[in-house]
């Protein structure tokens, strides 16, 4: 016969472990939201948090778009901008204007859930207007080679894919640290490089490229300019007679930006035939391929010592 005390008192175990079980899955509910939110602080030092990590992702610019598949975001990326063309799978992916003039129309129907915007290069008052319209704005900048990685990472954790992302980020900064002891003791080359035709354009030491030209021994003939990305005159760079001069033209064969220093025998740069062409995505875009692209620059340097 059974013990009617025994039986309350299993009756409340019972009762007991149930509540026990609902509270824990109670605690789960409420805690899935805090476990599943992810924070970066982006180039303009905002933080920015999301409810849970990015699934509908829309870059606003080539960089970006490269960035965003660097960290392992790429399948996730919903909206790019014209020039998006690396890597391939990006050429499938909607478009949504220029980096300097965007479709929010089209943006906006695509519903992004994080928006990849250029500090420099995206219009203020649009990148604002989205903010406004409750979108999550992340802004990058990277303006050296460990800011490369640390965007990269940073794009990760916002789309919770740190394995892949932090890997490829730890990647580049190997191979950046091994060419800046490669070419450490390296013989300094005055060197200009052209970054845009009409109008000349250049740019200064606080330049990503221009840590680039410093990392392969080179000495950026304009790098004490104030400006990120001075304009000059073709008499400013006869003047300064670099030994070789580096461009990228527009396009990724397009050489002929190199042509009109051919005029000028008696400069240095010409004279030696240091008239070297990079292709600009490896070099103007500040992403991992830059990793190939300052291989290339130092390679051509090399050249240049070379021939003297």
């Amino acid at each position: 016969m059974m013990n009617p005390v025994s039986s309350i008192s299993e009756s409340r175990q019972a009762r007991a472990r149930h509540l026990v079980m609902v509270s824990l899955c109670v605690l789960a509910w409420w805690a899935a939201p805090a476990m599943a939110e992810v924070c970066a602080t982006d180039a303009r030092d905002r933080e920015l948090c999301l409810g849970q990590p990015a699934k509908r992702i829309a870059a606003l610019s080539p960089g970006a778009t490269e960035l965003a598949w660097a960290a392992g975001a790429g399948e996730k990326v919903v909206a790019v901008v014209d020039y998006s063309d690396y890597p391939p799978a990006a050429r499938q992916v909607p478009k949504v204007g220029s980096h300097t003039r965007l479709d929010m129309e089209r943006l906006l129907e695509l519903e992004p859930d994080l928006v990849i915007a250029w500090v420099t290069g995206n219009p203020e008052e649009q990148v604002e207007m989205l903010e406004e319209l409750g979108l999550p704005v992340f802004s990058i900048e990277p303006r050296n080679f460990e800011a490369v990685s640390t965007t990269i990472e940073q794009l990760a954790t916002l789309a919770d894919t740190e394995t892949e992302g932090f890997a490829e980020a730890q990647r580049f900064r190997r191979g950046i640290d091994e060419l800046r002891t490669e070419y450490a003791e390296a013989e300094p080359v005055p060197v200009f490089y052209q970054v845009w035709d009409q109008p000349l354009m250049t740019v200064n030491d606080e330049h990503l490229i221009g840590e680039m030209i410093q990392l392969c021994g080179g000495d950026n003939v304009f790098g004490d300019l104030d400006r990120l990305v001075p304009r000059i005159s073709p008499e400013a760079v006869i003047s300064a007679d670099p030994e070789a001069i580096l461009a990228g033209g527009m396009g990724e064969e397009n050489r002929h930006w190199l042509t009109r220093w051919k005029d000028f025998p008696d400069m240095t740069a010409t004279a030696r035939d240091n008239l070297f062409f990079i292709p600009p995505s490896l070099v103007q875009r500040p992403t991992p391929r830059m990793l190939e692209g300052t291989r290339l620059f130092c390679e051509k340097l090399e050249v240049a010592r070379g021939r003297r």
